[in-house]
């Protein structure tokens, strides 16, 4: 028959956020502890639910395989002395495998006789090996970690119960004080301890207990006791994946119920109210037909329908201080005006090494106008743009934003669409803040774009001035995502910005701007290029990129992200092209002897010391090449470099670049230098492998 393994580890409640990842990470070092011990299994099933993490193991080996297996000793001249007698090390070897001398054979390895000791390893019983699992279990990780009474042992919550069933019988094992046993417990107000007869109860004896423990069915539970909420109402609801996650693992037996509050509240913004509901209270916030916002929520209690009555008003009390401070608030803000708020930036500061918060607004609107400038921006977008950098964070200093951080931006366009300002200046201030997440969503409009990418330009442009880079897994500044935030707007946007050499054009659009900073805003130049060129790899690492192409296009002088991304995509395009192979060799066989020359950018060819029709044939190719170049895309200059490539080959076998005659000798070179910065706009094709 086969087995049936549980293990089951009780703790106290758990954050909602730590339950799905950690039944995950128990799932995996159990099994790789299982295959690292030979033992098979047919199938693993994850439950989870704030106060437990349990596997349920089916189809379990009785024992790891039995092992014949042939270890290697010393070599037979380190075995033997001179005479033939064992040394130390033969005796050594042969107690550590559990042997004598007399069961040494020698084999020859390579020509060499070393010492060999059969073994048969008899394989452990499966019950055995499972006693293994408090090391597998206390390993765990985990983002918080506490200790509990006088034991060292760090781990999510305390450990209050164990659970460890091999068919029908327990394997024992102990974590610090708690032994492992076959006694559950069923829920914390509603459910008493259980004890299970076999592994195989577990589920439906938790279920007579008050307990869903498969945390997929009591999505589901949650899921459909919300729909019908919805449907017996005739209401609208978005469901957020995120907040039922959230809610299904904070219950373990879910009874959704519906609740109200006063109308009065709804001249909130809507954002104001699902912010109370949804991230204060863990509320599902409800819409009519024509998309209003209802006076109306759902959420689900941890338990089963007795008293729900008093959940409900319970529920209903708790939420109406939250929306009677947030009226209290709106209603104050709009007191004041945005210069007011600008002003009080003044006294918030950004960072104590830096500047305040206003003086960073000062930087980015420049660095705003510099951008708009390069992409062409009308005369009224900029004025637009420059209006929404000089005020886009004033809602950090209103009361609002004070209370509900996580509203900041949000409130700045709905405040600044009341105080009159343009629609795409309030769009621009909330944007600004987007991408939140290395995937998070991307602005929309084109000045929230730019201010994106002013705002967090600044960030990295002063933190890195100051010497505050980040380093290993030190970010607190959250600069790697605040570049990745730039990176992929451009690339989004296409946009041709010269992003990875602009913090020069910066400091003299600071000094034409009388802009004073307490920082060097040169300092770490080459930090910042390479910190954005990390950036550009790892998003090319998501697109599936060789490792070898993404090395190519980033071992580059080119400051132009959206080339550095064409190109890669070029090259991907064509890697697999009949001539691809000869065109990158005969282009890195110009690139590997240009860098014998020491010319200057600025050199020019003469053709007068030109010896072969060669010559004169890749200087005007060049020559036509380097004259259309800044027309056209990163695409149709590889192609014009790939079709050179008879051309390169005829110049190599009929010149010698290396000629005794030094004027001819640098000639050469040159011709080879202008070619190999034409071809650095793909990139070092050097780090290119091509089969």
């Amino acid at each position: 028959m086969a087995n049936s393994y549980l293990l089951e580890v009780g703790v106290e409640e758990m954050p909602a956020h730590v339950v799905t990842p950690s039944i995950k990470q128990l799932h995996q070092r159990v099994a790789d502890y299982l295959k690292e011990q030979r033992i098979s299994f047919d199938d693993i099933q994850e439950y989870a639910t704030p106060r437990r993490l349990a596997l349920l193991i089916s189809g379990l080996s009785d024992k790891q395989p039995d092992v014949d297996e042939s270890v290697k000793g010393p070599a037979k001249k380190i075995a033997q002395d001179a005479d033939g007698n064992w040394t130390k090390a033969a005796i050594g070897f042969t107690r550590g495998q559990g042997a004598s001398v007399d069961d040494i054979e020698f084999k020859d390895v390579k020509g060499v006789d070393y010492v060999f000791v059969e073994k048969h390893i008899a394989g452990k019983p499966v019950a055995e090996v499972l006693k293994g699992l408090p090391d597998v279990i206390t390993a765990m990780t985990f983002p918080t970690l506490m200790k509990w009474g006088y034991h060292n042992l760090q781990f999510i919550r305390p450990i209050r119960w164990l659970v460890s069933l091999l068919n029908d019988q327990v394997v024992p094992f102990k974590i610090l004080d708690v032994e492992a046993g076959r006694t559950t417990r069923g829920h914390r107000f509603l459910g008493h301890n259980i004890e299970l007869q076999k592994a195989t109860d577990y589920v439906d004896a938790l279920y007579k207990d008050y307990v869903i423990v498969d945390p997929v069915k009591r999505k589901q539970v949650i899921n459909d006791q919300i729909d019908a909420i919805v449907e017996e109402h005739d209401w609208v609801i978005d469901k957020d994946t995120d907040l039922l996650e959230e809610v299904n693992n904070l219950v373990e037996w879910p009874t959704a119920f519906a609740g109200s509050f006063d109308k009065k509240y709804l001249v909130l913004p809507d954002e104001v109210l699902i912010t109370s509901m949804k991230d204060n209270q863990r509320f599902f916030y409800l819409r009519d037909h024509d998309g209003n916002l209802l006076p109306n929520f759902i959420a689900v209690r941890n338990g089963n329908k007795e008293y729900l009555e008093n959940i409900i008003k319970g529920n209903e009390r708790v939420l109406v201080p939250r929306l009677e401070d947030a009226k209290f608030f709106y209603e104050e803000d709009q007191k004041l005006t945005i210069d007011q708020y600008v002003d009080r930036l003044k006294r918030v500061s950004f960072h104590d090494k830096i500047s305040s918060m206003y003086d960073k607004m000062q930087r980015t609107a420049v660095i705003a106008q510099l951008i708009g400038k390069r992409l062409n921006l009308t005369d009224d977008e900029l004025a637009d743009l420059d209006r929404a950098a000089h005020i886009y964070k004033f809602d950090l200093t209103t009361q609002m934003v004070g209370e509900f951080a996580e509203l900041q931006g949000v409130m700045g366009e709905i405040y600044a669409k009341l105080f009159g300002e343009k629609d795409d200046v309030a769009t621009a201030i909330r944007e600004h803040y987007m991408p939140i997440s290395a995937e998070g969503e991307l602005p929309q409009t084109k000045l929230g774009a730019i201010l994106a990418i002013a705002d967090k330009l600044d960030s990295i442009l002063s933190f890195f001035a100051v010497g505050m880079i980040p380093s290993g897994s030190n970010d607190p500044y959250a600069l790697r995502r605040q570049a990745f935030g730039i990176v992929r707007i451009i690339n989004d946007r296409n946009w041709h910005l010269p992003l990875l050499g602009i913090q020069a054009a910066v400091i003299k659009a600071f000094a034409a701007a009388n802009i004073k900073t307490n920082f060097d805003l040169s300092k770490n130049a080459d930090a910042v290029r390479q910190f954005f060129l990390d950036r550009v790899k790892q998003a090319l690492s998501e697109r599936k990129l060789r490792h070898d192409i993404i090395d190519t296009v980033s071992d580059t002088k080119v400051n132009d992200l959206a080339n550095i991304f064409e190109a890669a995509q070029t090259i991907d395009d064509h890697k697999n092209d009949g001539d691809f192979k000869a065109a990158i060799e005969a282009l890195t066989r110009v690139l590997r002897i240009a860098k014998k020359g020491n010319q200057a950018p600025t050199a020019k060819v003469n053709p007068e010391l030109f010896e072969n029709p060669s010559e004169q044939k890749l200087y005007d190719a060049v020559n036509d090449l380097k004259k259309q170049a800044a027309g056209r895309t990163v695409a149709e200059n590889f192609a014009a470099l790939r079709s050179l490539e008879p051309v390169i080959t005829s110049y190599f076998d009929e010149n010698m670049i290396m000629d005794k005659n030094e004027d001819i000798r640098n000639n050469r070179l040159t011709q080879l230098g202008i070619l190999a910065r034409l071809a650095g706009v793909m990139g070092n094709l050097n780090d290119l492998i091509v089969k």
